[in-house]
C-alpha cells in the first residue's frame, strides 16, 4: 500500500511540475553517465534546453491542432509559436537577471534587450 501511495504521489508531482520532472530526468541521465564539473553543467544545460524545446513543440502542435492547420500554414504557425515561446522565456530570464543587478530605467531596458538578443543567438 505504501509503495502504491508513493507511485501515485510521484505521478501526481510529475504532472503538476513538468519542469521539475525534466530537471530530475536530466539529473538522472547525468548521474548515469557519471558526469561532474563542467561536463555535467554543459550536459544539464543542453538537456534542459532540449526538454524545453520538446515541450514547446508539443504545446505549439496542440495549438495548431486546435486551429485545424495543415501543410505550410501549420509549419509556419508552429515555427513562429516555438520562436515566440523561446523569446518569452528568454525575456523572463533576462528580466530576473536585471532585477538581481538592481537595474532600472534605460539601463534595465538596454540590458534586457541585449540579453534577449544574446539568448537568441
Amino acid at each position: 500500500m505504501r509503495k502504491l501511495f508513493l507511485v501515485a504521489l510521484l505521478l501526481g508531482l510529475w504532472q503538476v511540475a513538468p519542469a521539475q520532472a525534466n530537471t530530475n530526468n536530466c539529473e538522472a541521465m547525468a548521474a548515469k553517465k557519471m558526469l561532474a564539473g563542467a561536463a555535467r553543467t554543459s550536459f544539464m544545460n543542453k538537456c534542459m534546453k532540449d526538454a524545453h524545446h520538446a515541450n514547446a513543440m508539443q504545446s505549439c502542435e496542440a495549438k495548431a491542432d486546435e486551429k485545424k492547420l495543415a501543410g505550410a500554414a501549420r509549419n509556419s504557425f508552429t515555427k513562429k509559436c516555438i520562436k515566440d515561446t523561446k523569446s518569452d522565456d528568454a525575456k523572463g530570464v533576462c528580466e530576473n537577471k536585471a532585477s538581481e543587478k538592481k537595474l532600472a530605467g534605460a539601463a534595465r531596458n538596454s540590458f534586457i534587450k541585449k540579453c534577449v538578443t544574446d539568448a537568441g543567438s
